[in-house]
């Protein structure tokens, strides 16, 4: 076992407003995929912020202007003046910046002399850049514009006609998508959106309904989130923008002030806050990982800024689902044995988001004296290892194996992970004998005490009692959750 000598110091935002985006985006994105004001080869900045996760690239860019401090001022004239200063000039930036990425992807750093590289390699194409603009500023002036606007958010729409300059709305380019955030709804799409899947999806369907419609417009970002949210498609499983039903007959869509507001005083929003709380173990998990590879404390013989990597997989994860594989954790860990002498050791196998692909969970207690030898990580590596190859064997569907391996948590103060990332789905006949003759003396997932159990993991979550009632009730049935509407229209996930 060797240690990753390379300390990485990322940057935290040179302004209290990259600063809280940094603080968001290492929450959302994670910190080991989250990087602030990195720098082109010439030493000037990138970006605010620069977000990569395989072939996914989001560039942000963060400006604060004062233009709307004299309130007696013609607010025409402010507005002109402020989106020109905080989105027109950074929106021309966000292209030169996707263009260098896509021009030179290997010439990013992470410092002004460019002698740190970053870590994670770019490997992106023009649609897989995002370019998204932060702008602080107009929150007040637009509350004081309109009485109708609740929450200071900038209107937005997407069309071919730019030349609009009505006061706190903004005309964007659909040939050339940039997203635009402000001061109000910023933490409500990256806090609501917390995962890279999650985020990612919604982009892509938002700049798929972007192309999609002659005309896309919205009161605020908060209220088009709303709607996405509200709107599942049920062939696919996934949020939509427009009516998926009825698209070829649809060029405009238009999205109403108070979407936003509908949908967090709804049951079903509220039950999903209280329930993903658990998840945030998940998550726990993937930043300490992620933090010890930046300070250069990560055990192991593995790069895993540059390779496949286990916490890599576990970050692509939805929020609902690392709830549900969060709940098994903890559950797996509060039933785990109480035996006395030797040692003990109890092994759960989670399905991922993901099709072919699974999680082992290898809980493992044994004597001090036995932890204290040197090789003592080593020995549990090598046996999550036959866990996760027995996995393999136990379900041969599997192409995808990823292994973690921890001391019970029942009886254990200090939590030290191991992971194993096992692509198994190549494997021959040689692998199959090899994995079958190491986990002989063991028999994971071969014991007369194997125990499965099935579980079904809602987006939202129905109500104490409802869920059993949800799986016996028909698309068309009202939905139990006492909402009115039918169960294929609400809560159905």
């Amino acid at each position: 076992m060797v240690a990753r000598s390379t300390v990485i110091t990322k940057s935290v935002g040179q302004t209290p407003t990259e600063q809280y985006l940094a603080q968001l985006c290492d929450t959302t994105f994670l910190r080991l995929w989250a990087y602030p004001n990195p720098y082109k080869a010439e030493g000037k900045e990138l970006c605010d912020l620069l977000v990569v996760f395989e072939d996914r690239v989001f560039l942000f860019f963060d400006r604060a202007s004062n233009k709307f401090v004299d309130p007696t001022k013609d607010s025409g004239l402010q507005w002109k003046r402020w989106k020109q200063e905080a989105i027109d000039k950074q929106i021309t930036t966000a292209t030169g910046a996707r263009n260098h990425l896509l021009k030179y992807p290997q010439k990013v750093f992470l410092d002004a002399k460019c002698t740190i590289p970053l870590p994670v390699p770019i490997n992106a194409t023009a649609d897989t850049i995002h370019k998204i603009v932060v702008a602080h500023g107009a929150e007040e002036a637009c509350k004081a514009y309109s009485a109708d606007n609740v929450y200071g958010s900038l209107a937005i729409g997407y069309g071919e006609d730019t030349d609009s300059e009505y006061p706190f709305f903004l005309s964007l380019d659909k040939r050339d998508i940039c997203h635009v955030l402000d001061s109000f709804n910023l933490s409500i799409i990256l806090q609501e959106l917390d995962t890279i899947y999650d985020f990612e999806q919604y982009i892509v369907e938002k700049e798929a309904a972007i192309r999609r419609y002659q005309l896309l417009n919205y009161c605020g970002e908060e209220d088009l989130l709303a709607h996405y949210l509200f709107n599942l498609d049920k062939a696919t499983g996934r949020h939509r923008i427009g009516n998926p039903d009825r698209d070829s007959a649809v060029n405009v869509v238009s999205i109403g002030e108070g979407e936003w507001q509908s949908l967090i005083r709804s049951g079903p929003y509220l039950r999903k806050k209280e329930a993903d709380r658990v998840s945030r173990l998940w998550d726990d998990i993937i930043q300490r990982t992620g933090q010890n590879a930046l300070d250069g404390t990560l055990m192991g013989d593995g790069n895993i800024f540059s390779r496949p990597s286990a916490i890599a997989e576990m970050a692509k994860e939805p929020r609902f689902m690392r709830r549900a594989l969060s709940e098994a954790m903890i559950q797996a860990a509060n039933a785990f044995p109480d035996l006395k002498g030797g040692m003990s050791r109890n092994t759960s196998l989670f399905p991922s988001f993901y099709d072919g692909k699974a999680y082992v969970f290898l809980q493992i207690r044994d004597d001090v004296s036995d932890r204290q030898q040197p090789d003592y990580r080593e020995k549990r590596l090598g046996l999550l290892q036959v866990a996760c190859g027995a996995a393999k064997l136990h379900r041969p569907d599997l192409k995808l194996v990823v292994g973690i391996g921890v001391d019970a948590p029942k009886y254990s103060r200090h939590i030290a992970e191991d992971f194993i990332f096992m692509q198994c789905d190549r494997w021959t006949s040689a692998d199959r004998r090899h994995y079958e003759e190491l986990n002989e003396p063991f028999a994971f997932f071969k014991t007369a005490q194997l125990r499965s159990y099935q579980k079904t993991a809602r987006e939202f979550p129905l109500p104490p009692g409802a869920a059993a009632r949800a799986d016996k009730i028909g698309r068309n049935d009202l939905c139990p959750c006492g909402s009115g509407r039918k169960f294929k229209k609400c809560c159905r996930r």
